[in-house]
């Protein structure tokens, strides 16, 4: 079976690429650098023909509310516009937790627009929505900074490791599209600016997280609902401290 990855070199792309060759499957990497673009559309035809499998990884280089969003909306059409037509019968694609209650940030608007013409095609589909990774807490610090200070909402997140959640979506990619979303999560839920504290107490970085319930989540009010499942969910097993111990073991 040939799976097709947009995204594949990406932090979770490359680790759901090497999972499926590990099984055995005929996987081939989608990026730019390979030849095959989504936005342009350079390389999409001979990428998607004979594909069983699609899944969609790519994430916009720019989180500015415009170019998000003609990132996801241009490269979506185009993408599924190809799958269409090659016949594809399982079009996989990762969201995020509480995109639709996420409405006042441009970046989960867009990722609403993607998730639509998902919807509104002819591609069988599964949307694997996950909460925040474990790796991105250095980005969401550094959004976070004002001087020597980190300002946090306190509202609860309950993060999960990249390698937990590109299991869930190679394990998607093997089963029959749900035509639905799903949501993934990992085992704790957790206040945003406590999980920060530990983060930056475990890496030794000096700088002060102030929990701000007016602090916004890029561009969003964020509450304890806000980017936690709601509901049945697939709930992994990497806490913080398993994941932060692997993380500063391969350092």
């Amino acid at each position: 079976m040939k799976i097709l990855v947009i995204g594949g070199s990406g932090l979770i792309g490359s680790k759901v690429v090497s999972n499926l060759r590990q099984l055995g499957y005929d996987v081939l990497v989608g990026s730019p650098s390979n030849g095959i673009n989504i936005v342009t559309g350079e390389g999409l035809t001979d990428a998607v023909k004979g594909a069983q499998v699609v899944i969609d990884l790519s994430n916009s280089p720019s989180f500015e509310d415009q170019a998000v969003l003609d990132f996801f909306e241009t490269s979506g059409r185009n993408l599924l516009a190809a799958e269409e037509q090659a016949g594809v019968k399982h079009h996989i694609a990762l969201s995020v937790v509480g995109t639709d209650r996420m409405q006042e940030s441009g970046y989960f608007r867009a990722k609403m627009a993607q998730e639509n013409l998902i919807r509104q095609s002819k591609v069988p589909y599964t949307i694997v929505r996950s909460t925040q990774f474990f790796e991105f807490l250095g980005g969401i610090a550094q959004f976070g900074t004002v001087g020597n200070e980190i300002r946090l909402s306190p509202a609860h997140v309950q993060p999960i490791s990249s390698d937990d959640i590109a299991a869930v979506v190679t394990d998607t990619a093997l089963e029959q599209p749900i035509n639905d979303s799903f949501d993934a999560a990992g085992p704790e839920k957790v206040g945003l600016a406590e999980l920060m504290k530990r983060y930056l107490a475990a890496l030794g970085d000096q700088r002060v997280v102030v929990s701000d319930p007016e602090a916004a989540y890029y561009g969003a009010q964020i509450n304890d609902q806000s980017l936690t499942p709601i509901g049945e969910a697939k709930i992994t097993t990497t806490g913080f401290s398993a994941w932060i111990s692997k993380s500063q073991a391969a350092k």
